[in-house]
């Protein structure tokens, strides 16, 4: 019952901007699952659901699935040289330990998300070209859930 109602979660965060876990509970409970706000709340703790920014201004969940063994070196390269990150219209500008942006940029551009255009590293800068200003904000926060979800051991849950 636990697998098929975590694939109804996926399938749910998938189709829809589900922002809240009393949200994603109500479709849940649309589908034909008897859920607790409990029961919603622990299966976004397992499936290590996230939140990014939705294109109506608010939040939505979305599941970042566990990627290749290759994928995880490229995060933990990520995770530890990245310094930050702002926006330029639609360039991203992300701020490396020194000597790793260009190890940071090959990281990135062996994740394929899917808004970046192309990488150019400094020594401590990149210069990641995205399609428009949105994604530029989009991808900025995607790199630090990403990040996040490597570090945390648990992500923090939101206060009902």
């Amino acid at each position: 019952m636990k697998k098929r109602r975590q694939g109804k979660i996926i399938e749910i965060i998938r189709k829809y901007n589900v922002g809240t876990q009393e949200e994603l509970a109500d479709r849940l409970r649309e589908e034909g699952f008897a859920v607790t706000q409990a029961t919603v709340s622990r299966d976004i703790r397992e499936m290590k659901l996230s939140k990014m920014p939705a294109e109506n201004g608010g939040q939505k969940y979305v599941f970042l699935e566990q990627g290749s063994r290759m994928e995880n070196k490229y995060v933990h390269v990520l995770r530890e040289a990245f310094m930050g990150a702002e926006t330029a219209q639609n360039i991203l500008v992300v701020r490396t330990v020194a000597g790793m942006a260009m190890a940071v940029a090959a990281a990135l551009d062996a994740l394929n998300f899917p808004e970046i255009v192309g990488c150019i590293a400094g020594d401590d800068t990149i210069f990641v070209a995205v399609h428009t200003v949105e994604e530029s904000r989009s991808l900025a926060e995607r790199v630090r859930v990403t990040i996040a979800r490597e570090e945390a051991v648990e992500m923090p849950r939101e206060r009902n």
